[in-house]
């Protein structure tokens, strides 16, 4: 670049595609010392911008050591090559941080004082440290534990500790099989790194007294601990959010209005993701009822059914393909409501139910789900009780056109509640046994990073829907009878033990298990849909409330580069400018002095 203040567009593209390599840092900071730009690194060049350093004037480096004669040679001529650069630079402040205790141990004696070793770690190791390491450790007064004075094994087990802490996390999984809540003590963690030869028992003191420090966890840890002591990480997002609002600074600052507004935020996700699950898996709802409608025998005007399949050909050949949606505008009006009740109700308990780990027992997710199941028949009775009559209502040959309003007028508002107790009787127990399976079921699918992709929350939300679905069958086919009109020859029922004894008397058992399978194909699908959707839509639409966030929707991942904040101006290798620059001050200690620009005149 010309010292003119300027740069050109040749020298705009040049550092443009620097940008973009993947090895961006390393190369950046190899053209930093590399002055006159032969691609290679002589130690005059090295010298000459170290010098210029905040770090070196604060703690000059001893440019005669033993570590820089090895690299560049007992004469310094040695020259480096870029990939011998990168290797130098990573050692380079290893060797910086040990220069540092030796310049504090004048005595050499093999201590520093507490006052020296936190100078130390907030000058030559800073990108070591977390905000609550700096808060809560660092600065502390009486660190360690009240003692005067720092080992040199204690502080390079320290040092050593926060550089592997990925390492750290892999044994904290091994030794909870995956489990990310689960406590673990002292003695199990070290059974668990016993497969790792660069972990120490010295470490494993550190990580449980810096966690104990910053959480008081009383001699146990959890994961959520370790990121807190984790450098250099931030949470990625790989989905790209169109909004993003903190309400809360932190989750001690939430208010009863918060949680009110968190509610009302989950119940409008909700109602568009149960809207988008009920319309995709509509046509396979409508061949459900019908099949579980249709009666052992044979009436004037009534078609029969061979099986679900034969049921779907005929609705199209006798009523168009719009007769698979027959009755889907009221569902849409009803589902939604229905559906974010169900998600609000079961996420709030749930809430409720967790501790400060993020645990929570099984039970709890069970009366969670039973009380969403029970929150959302206020919904689902009335939406069921017409849906069901649009969509029996084309089985009758010649029959008038039947509309959502007619059967409202019809059944009157005690009307609509007709077979709430076999609605009650299948909601409550299928949201009981879907919520936990979909939580655990995520919880396996989850990479080793603790992150669910979307089509793993689809699958996930599908495989419970099984379960769940085919055991609520039998309530199901008992709510479909009470709640469509008899009619000349059908057997009718006054309520569910008069439905069930009339049911197996005059059909058998097998009745009661009529569109099983149809049930599942429409709930697994629509459930998997409804909270796929819902979940995306809460990454996409990110608001903090200091609350509980969904599993497995932000991933935690390591990075050499600090994240920046991005402009919607900066593209291509532009995005990531200023998060190089800045690794470059905090990963190795290449912090330059600051000067502003006065504008040219014009």
């Amino acid at each position: 670049m010309d010292k003119d203040g300027y740069i050109s567009f040749s020298e705009f593209q040049a550092f443009e595609g620097l940008l973009c390599v993947p090895d961006a840092l390393y190369k950046t900071a190899f053209q930093l010392f590399d002055t006159n730009g032969n691609g290679l690194v002589a130690f005059d060049e090295f010298a000459e911008v170290m010098r210029k350093t905040v770090l070196h004037k604060k703690l000059p480096f001893n440019m005669e050591s033993t570590f820089v004669r090895l690299y560049f040679g007992k004469d310094k001529k040695r020259l480096v090559t870029y990939p011998e650069f990168s290797q130098f630079l990573h050692d380079f402040h290893e060797e910086y941080g040990v220069e540092a205790f030796k310049k504090c141990d004048k005595d050499g004696t093999g201590f520093i004082t507490v006052a020296d070793f936190r100078d130390i770690m907030l000058s030559v190791k800073n990108h070591l440290l977390t905000k609550d390491l700096k808060n809560k450790v660092i600065n502390a007064s009486g660190f360690p534990q009240g003692e005067r004075k720092i080992s040199f094994p204690y502080y390079m087990a320290f040092n050593s500790l926060l550089n592997n802490m990925e390492l750290i996390k892999r044994v904290y999984l091994n030794a909870t099989n995956g489990h990310r809540t689960q406590e673990v003590t002292k003695e199990e963690f070290l059974h668990s790194a016993q497969m790792m030869s660069q972990i120490t028992p010295l470490e494993v003191d550190i990580l449980f007294t810096l966690c104990d420090m910053i959480h008081h966890t009383n001699g146990r840890i959890v994961y959520n601990d370790l990121n807190s002591i984790t450098p250099e990480q931030y949470f990625k997002q790989v989905t790209r959010r169109v909004a993003e609002i903190k309400a809360v600074s932190s989750p001690e600052e939430r208010s009863v209005l918060i949680q009110i507004l968190e509610s009302t935020y989950r119940f409008t996700l909700g109602s568009i993701a149960g809207a988008v699950g009920a319309s995709a898996v509509y046509p396979i709802d409508l061949v459900k009822t019908r099949m579980q409608n249709q009666r052992t025998g044979s009436f004037i005007g009534e078609v029969a059914y061979r099986n679900s399949w034969d049921c779907f050909k005929k609705v199209i050949r006798h009523e168009g393909v719009f007769g698979l949606y027959r009755g889907l505008v009221p569902q849409l009006i009803g589902v939604a409501p229905e559906k974010a009740i169900k998600l609000t109700v079961n996420d709030f308990v749930r809430d409720k139910f967790m501790d400060k780990n993020g645990n929570i027992n099984l039970y709890a997710e069970i009366l969670a789900g039973g009380c969403a199941g029970g929150s959302q028949v206020v919904f689902t009775n009335p939406l069921e009780i017409v849906k069901i009559r649009l969509q029996v209502a084309g089985e009758i040959a010649g029959g008038g056109k039947v509309r959502a309003w007619s059967v409202v007028k019809d059944l009157g508002l005690f009307g609509l509640y007709k077979g709430a107790k076999a609605c009650l009787l299948r909601d409550v127990p299928f949201s009981a046994i879907y919520f936990p399976a979909y939580a655990h079921v995520k919880a396996k699918f989850a990479d080793e990073n603790g992150y669910n992709h979307p089509l793993t929350l689809l699958a996930a939300g599908a495989i419970a829907g099984i379960p769940a679905a085919s055991l609520v069958t039998p309530a199901d086919v008992i709510k479909t009878r009470l709640q469509v009109v008899a009619r000349s020859g059908q057997t009718t029922y006054n309520g569910v033990i008069d439905a069930t004894r009339k049911i197996y008397a005059e059909e058998g058992a097998r009745a009661f298990w009529k569109g099983a399978i149809a049930r599942v194909f429409r709930s697994s699908p629509q459930f998997g849909v409804t909270l796929v959707t819902y979940e995306i839509l809460q990454r996409l639409f990110y608001v903090d409330f200091g609350g509980s966030r969904p599993t497995g929707s932000e991933l935690h991942v390591s990075t050499p580069i600090e994240e920046t904040k991005k402009k919607a101006d900066h593209i291509g290798g532009y995005q990531v400018a200023m998060p190089v620059l800045t690794g470059l001050e905090t990963k190795f200690g290449i912090s330059l002095p600051r000067f502003s620009f006065a504008k040219p005149q014009q």
